[in-house]
Formats: C-alpha cells, sequence, structure tokens
C-alpha cells in the first residue's frame, strides 16, 4: 500500500485505521480552506476523503501484479460541516474476484453521519494493470 498518497498528503487525511478490506480516514476540516459559497464544507471534499478511505481498504486485498481502480461512486449528503474533525470508516459490502462494493460512512465529531458513499471497484490484472 503506498501511502501517504500525493492528494492524501495534499489535503491532510490520515489514516486512522486499516483491515482486511476495511479502513478509517481522518481529517479536520475548515470552511476558510475547504467551504463552498454557503461557507460549509465542499460535498466534493467529503467525497474525496471517502473515495481515499474505500482506496485504502480495497488496496489491503492486494496482491502481488494487481492494482484497481474506481468503476462508480455515490454520495448522499446528509448533513452540513463546519470546522470539525471528520471520520470516513469504508468497509467492503461485497467481494468478488473482480468487482468489489464498499460502504463509507463520513462522521463528524458529534459522531452524526454527514455523507454516505458507495463506490465499486474493479481489481485489475495482467496488462491492464501494467502503468497503473
Amino acid at each position: 500500500m503506498r501511502y501517504p498518497t500525493a492528494i492524501s498528503e495534499l489535503l491532510g487525511f490520515e489514516i486512522r485505521s486499516v483491515g482486511p478490506g476495511s479502513a478509517s480516514v481522518a481529517v479536520d476540516t475548515d470552511p476558510a480552506r475547504h467551504g463552498n459559497q454557503q461557507g460549509t464544507v465542499h460535498g466534493g471534499f467529503l467525497v474525496e476523503l471517502a473515495d481515499a478511505a474505500i482506496g485504502t481498504a480495497h488496496s489491503t486485498l492486494m496482491h502481488e501484479g494487481e492494482t484497481f481502480t474506481s468503476i462508480d461512486l455515490r454520495a448522499t449528503f446528509l448533513r452540513p460541516v463546519w470546522a470539525d474533525t471528520l471520520v470516513a470508516n469504508a468497509s467492503r459490502t461485497h467481494h468478488g474476484r473482480t468487482v468489489t462494493h464498499y460502504t463509507c460512512d463520513v462522521l463528524r465529531a458529534d459522531g452524526k453521519v454527514a455523507a454516505t458513499v458507495t463506490s465499486i471497484v474493479m481489481t485489475l490484472r495482467g496488462e491492464a494493470a501494467l502503468g497503473r
């Protein structure tokens, strides 16, 4: 597993925990840096945090010569976020030979879910994995 990734380092993401097919990634948010027009943290930032947790979770399942790519990502936003510490908890819900499904809840410090993200990740092997 390559960590920190360039984007995770740039955004200040930190791995809290990792297990087979699961990961928790945290970040401190600041609307002055991560905000949208309404003054809350931008939804795309929440999605990037969830995607980092999902990618970290999936990387724990990779074998020599394998890599992966996301083929679907969907977000549902439930609550706003301002200055806070967010934790994205990703876990696999289905693990097939090539396609794995994930769900990830992005939690605020008060324990309430700010967003739920689901993703489908495809494992690449052989020539498809070269150079990735």
